[in-house]
């Protein structure tokens, strides 16, 4: 669990460091700290099977009779669109905030995959995707600079 946890924090760290460095709203503290709150949710709703059953040999019945322990880590993204909600900001005719909030419903998954215990495709697919990100927008700031037009 304490890999899990750190696999969290160490992807928030990095989504929410690209995110910084851009000068946006969401950084390094807030992508942290949802990524760890996802993976602790997803670490307690795996975990109440165990800890409700009265033996582990009664453990594939509690989950049979009742998959309500998943609905943690479905209402997790449930949460996340709301403090995205939040992030994003209407200013006239421009929409701002939408890659910001949308990185921290990805941090969120993020979160939720290292909490379950698929850490290589959290891996993987949370340093892909930053870098990605960060490519994109050193593309879009040369596109601007040009005067060919901005985006976010």
């Amino acid at each position: 669990m304490l890999l899990r946890l750190g696999v969290a924090i160490l992807l928030g760290v990095i989504v929410g460091l690209e995110r910084e460095t851009a000068g946006k709203e969401a950084g390094i503290r807030t992508d942290m700290m949802v990524a760890v709150g996802a993976a602790l949710f997803s670490i307690a709703a795996l975990s109440l099977p165990y800890i409700v059953s009265p033996s582990v040999e009664n453990v594939p019945d509690v989950i049979a009779r009742n998959g309500g322990f998943l609905a943690i880590i479905a209402n997790i993204v449930v949460g996340i669109g709301f403090l995205g909600a939040g992030i994003i900001v209407k200013q006239g005719v421009h929409v701002r905030g939408l890659t910001t909030a949308a990185t921290v419903w990805f941090v969120a998954a993020l979160g939720i995959l290292a909490g379950i215990g698929l850490i290589k495709l959290a891996l993987v697919v949370g340093i892909a995707l930053t870098l990605i990100l960060w490519i994109l927008r050193k593309i879009s700031l040369v596109d601007r600079l040009a005067g060919k037009g901005s985006s976010e």
